[in-house]
């Protein structure tokens, strides 16, 4: 599991180069004429957005493997266009949360002595790797002489959200069909997130590497406004930085109004 929490680092680099590769597949059939975009061309040199996004869920997708856990991000995106053709319009996409949120499952712990006496009682709570389990299970700590501590420890589940923020500077657009209102487009981003608690665990660390991709579509009201929507696959990890890197994976449900000329 470390060896493969070390995979975010390589897709960041390959982020950095997809966009010549695919500049270069495209280039023959938009070279004709094609220098600067068509006045009827859906498409906008500068695009500035605010969106909102969530999940509600984590489980092991691709790389994370802390389960049950939600993000909640609120920012800007800004987009510059690289490349507008009759098929495809390429941009530039960066985006940064000021709010980013991320909750885990807290498992609350009521530890009971139940033999030999003098009896006590003392509580914790824990973050674990999957989800709250709540329940009642009885343990023992043998104490020699055939003598046994019993005790009763009583799960309650809760839930924490941690405030952070994040940044995903490097990321891409690839918007299809741009002399239509309705474009389908691929989009993907590399950053990071830090947090003022560890996530997803207690040994875990408070920054993290972070890296989306996913699909969507944007509809534009006008030449200057539109709305996307889009479904992210979103992975967050500390690249071995703390003692613990289990990642999470999320499925991120995003809105985004856009707007620039």
């Amino acid at each position: 599991m470390m060896r493969i929490a070390r995979l975010p680092h390589l897709l960041l680099k390959l982020f950095c180069f997809m966009p010549w590769v695919v500049g270069v597949l495209l280039a023959g059939p938009m070279v004709h004429g094609q220098a600067q975009p068509s006045k009827e061309l859906f498409t906008r040199k500068n695009t500035f957005g605010f969106f909102f996004a969530y999940s509600n869920d984590s489980s092991h997708i691709l790389m994370g493997y802390a389960e049950n856990r939600k993000l909640l991000n609120i920012g800007a995106s800004y987009s510059r266009r690289i490349w507008a053709g009759k098929v495809v319009n390429w941009q530039y996409n960066g985006e940064i949360m000021p709010v980013a949120l991320e909750s885990d499952p807290v498992d609350q712990i009521q530890a009971t002595q139940l033999t030999p006496g003098p009896f006590s009682s003392y509580s914790y709570n824990y973050t674990p790797y999957t989800g709250c389990i709540p329940g009642t299970i009885l343990t023992y700590v043998p104490l020699g002489g055939g003598q046994k501590e019993q005790f009763s420890n009583t799960t309650t589940c809760g839930r924490q959200w941690i405030i952070g923020e994040g940044m995903m500077p490097v990321g891409f657009q690839w918007s299809f069909l741009p002399r239509h209102k309705l474009q389908p487009y691929l989009i993907g981003h590399g950053g990071y997130m830090y947090s003022t608690q560890a996530i997803p665990t207690q040994d875990a660390g408070n920054f993290n590497f972070a890296f989306d991709f996913g699909a969507g579509f944007e509809l534009f009201r006008s030449r200057t406004q539109s709305i996307r929507a889009d479904y992210r696959y979103h992975h967050i990890s500390n690249h071995d930085t703390a003692p613990a890197n289990p990642g999470i994976d999320n499925g991120l449900a995003q809105i985004t109004y856009s707007f620039g000329r």
